[in-house]
């Protein structure tokens, strides 16, 4: 019990630094989905086809190279190594495509349909993000969440402040003002919002600096062999999840007529937003449960541990399912400003339960880090992006956005049984299977009823959430007390 409380302490302290920074951007849907702001939703589906490519990107700039280092950081004994090995790795990689991106930046404007002016700032920022990827995997390794949630926090509140700022307040304030009125550009907003995220970049790696200053510089060429042979499975998987996350926004802007497609890629990622919080609750999980895996994986029959924690997602992702969707239409009146994007609410169950399959998936994947078998992770989210753009291509034009919820979904319910499945094969691991069951298609069912049955009708829909919290109640209430009383 006392390495699950440790779990629960440091998923808590990461769930602190990746809740609170998201709840606070995800007040930018607010703002960025009012009229006031974005004049259409073709421009907030201009900015959020940007933000599509931001996460691709994003994950080949980091090439798999966090989870090498916690790999190799718990399994070397010579440490300072693995860190400098790391750094110097991606600083390189990082300057190396920031030189390629600007000397091609108009061929990379034509290819994705995205401004220049937009593609300058965003090479400035995924340089920037791709230089802090190792010291924040430094902080998380030596157990140091406080410092780690404080600067993540404090990017996002750079960030939002500066939203505010340059969309809300700076017009009023360049009435006159000679300062204000050089910074202010008319319809410049979809700008701005780069600018503003540029900016908290910038101080970010202004907080992590120090981080480069006091480390080793070691560069050992077969360690960096090593860590990249088993890196490269992890960013095969990590393209392949970006695709499944955000690619359907970019085939969207393909495949749909012109006239439509940004409209209809800003209604579904406006309504998109709203499975945030299983998203958060999930990625705060995978925070605090990734270095748990690897440090536990030598301690005296880890499997029980691991099932166990698995227990634990199902049973609290069961209960955030059912409560989103069944409160869905009030979330949807705080969070998205505009009645022309809650047309695409229908996605919203589905890509809840979507990535409550992803978040099932992370836990299952201990089996393939802990034996070194990534290559496994590599093949299982290859296929899961192939059914995604198989799915993709042929319900988009039929179905637009829902075809893209439904291809989603398809494809991150098939990896989590993928990988139950060969984990069983290769590190068995105890699951309680019937009770996860229960817990996961019991949730579905009353969502199911609830939202496409019910919908908008209070009384059933809470009910069915007080009837699934007395159940859980009831078959969990010795393990409730017991990690109270911890």
């Amino acid at each position: 019990m006392s390495g699950l409380k440790t779990l629960f302490k440091q998923t808590f302290i990461y769930g602190l630094a990746t809740v609170l920074p998201r709840m606070l951007s995800f007040l930018l849907v607010r703002l960025h989905t009012d009229e006031s702001v974005l004049k259409s939703v073709a421009d907030y589906g201009d900015v959020s086809l940007v933000f599509s490519y931001f996460v691709l990107f994003n994950v080949i700039l980091a090439y798999g190279m966090e989870t090498a280092f916690f790999r190799f950081y718990n399994k070397d004994d010579n440490k300072e190594e693995v860190v400098g090995t790391s750094a110097i790795s991606l600083v390189i990689s990082s300057f190396l495509f920031f030189g390629l991106a600007f000397i091609f930046k108009k061929q990379i404007s034509v290819l994705t349909d995205i401004k220049e002016a937009y593609i300058n700032l965003v090479i400035w920022i995924l340089l920037l993000d791709a230089l802090v990827i190792i010291p924040f995997a430094w902080l998380r390794a030596n157990a140091r969440p406080i410092k780690y949630a404080i600067i993540k926090i404090l990017n996002v509140v750079i960030n939002l402040g500066l939203n505010l700022f340059l969309l809300l307040w700076l017009k009023d304030l360049a009435n006159g003002n000679a300062i204000f009125d050089s910074i202010y550009k008319p319809n410049f907003e979809i700008n701005y919002i780069f600018i503003a995220n540029l900016v908290a970049s910038a101080v970010t790696i202004l907080f992590m600096l120090p981080f480069y200053f006091k480390i080793k510089y070691s560069f050992n060429k077969t360690l960096w062999k090593q860590m990249m042979q088993y890196a490269f499975p992890v960013l095969i998987a990590g393209v392949a999840f970006s695709i499944n996350e955000t690619f359907d926004r970019i085939l969207l802007d393909k495949l749909l007529p012109e006239n439509i497609a940004k409209t209809e890629i800003g209604m579904y990622s406006a309504c998109y937003k709203l499975a945030l919080f299983m998203t958060l609750f999930a990625t705060a999980y995978r925070l605090g449960i990734e270095p748990f895996f690897f440090s536990h994986a030598k301690t005296e029959n880890p499997q029980k541990n691991y099932a166990r924690i698995l227990e634990y997602f199902v049973i609290f992702g069961s209960v955030i399912l059912l409560a989103v969707v069944v409160f869905a239409d009030v979330l949807k009146v705080i969070f998205i400003g505009d009645e022309a994007y809650w047309q695409a609410m229908w996605i919203v169950p589905i890509i809840l339960l979507a990535n409550f399959c992803l978040g099932i998936y992370h836990n299952l994947s201990v089996w393939y880090k802990i034996t070194d078998r990534t290559k496994f992770g590599a093949y299982i989210s290859v296929f899961g992006a192939l059914l995604t753009l198989v799915l993709n291509f042929w319900l988009i034009p039929i179905m637009s956005y829902k075809g893209s919820a439904i291809a989603t979904l398809t494809a991150y319910a098939s990896m989590m049984l993928a990988s139950y499945f060969f984990g069983k094969k290769y590190y068995p691991i105890p699951y309680n299977v019937k009770k996860i069951s229960v817990y996961l298609f019991g949730s579905v069912l009353f969502s199911v009823i609830s939202f496409y049955q019910f919908r908008g009708n209070y009384f059933v829909g809470i009910s069915m959430l007080i009837v699934f919290l007395i159940i859980v109640y009831v078959s969990e209430k010795k393990t409730i007390k017991s990690l109270i009383n911890k």
